[in-house]
């Protein structure tokens, strides 16, 4: 079988990611594939990059180089006693969205809409235990009769309570996660004023 790897060499400047795939066979008579991926700064850039890093997965003897900056992998959600919560990259026309925390406990919501709701998060903001979903087999994800927007509270409203929430991702001051679309972002409800109490790069 094929074997995968990522390896980080650290430079003074940087750190450089190299991401081998050397696919089925490594003594199969093809040539392998070389890969530079040149960075411009932009919103989606993480986004594009984790993406496009998915990817490349499939290409067989690849070798990719990437200057990165984060050297360590993160699987937040196996930590997940009950319902975890982290921030959200491009969503809600912002450029992340994320529960406020306040020692260890979410106290509120960073949101370009509704702020209100009871859960003001995006789907792709939370993890639910399997053994919660077991012990609560009446709860569903209503697909229709939740309000636009609201599916997210009216689910996590049958399992849980926001004083019970399990802030992930550095007490949710880190993206790890976004909401990509095949179209340019929308950053229309971004803040010019009373902006996040922490700098969030995403």
């Amino acid at each position: 079988g094929g074997s995968n790897h990522n390896t980080i060499i650290d430079d003074p400047n940087h750190k450089l990611l190299q991401t081998n795939n050397s696919g089925p066979d490594p003594k199969e008579k093809c040539l392998p594939t070389h890969s530079d991926t040149t960075q411009n700064i932009r919103p989606v850039q993480k986004a594009e990059l984790t993406r496009l890093a998915n990817t490349f997965r499939q290409v067989s003897r690849l070798h990719w180089i990437l200057v990165e900056d984060a050297a360590a992998r993160s699987e937040l959600m196996r930590t997940t006693r009950k319902v975890s919560v982290w921030p959200v990259g491009l969503v809600g026309g912002r450029r992340y969205e994320r529960p406020v925390v306040e020692n260890g406990k979410v106290v509120g919501w960073y949101t370009g809409w509704r702020a209100d709701r009871p859960f003001a998060i995006d789907m792709a903001g939370f993890a639910v235990s399997l053994q919660v979903i077991l012990s609560h087999p009446k709860a569903v994800f209503k697909r229709r009769g939740s309000q636009p927007g609201m599916q997210e509270s009216d689910f996590l409203k049958q399992i849980t309570t926001v004083e019970e929430l399990e802030p992930k991702a550095n007490n949710c001051t880190k993206v790890l996660v976004w909401h990509t679309r095949t179209e340019k972002v929308n950053l229309a409800n971004e803040p010019k004023y009373h902006l996040d109490t922490v700098n969030i790069e995403v």
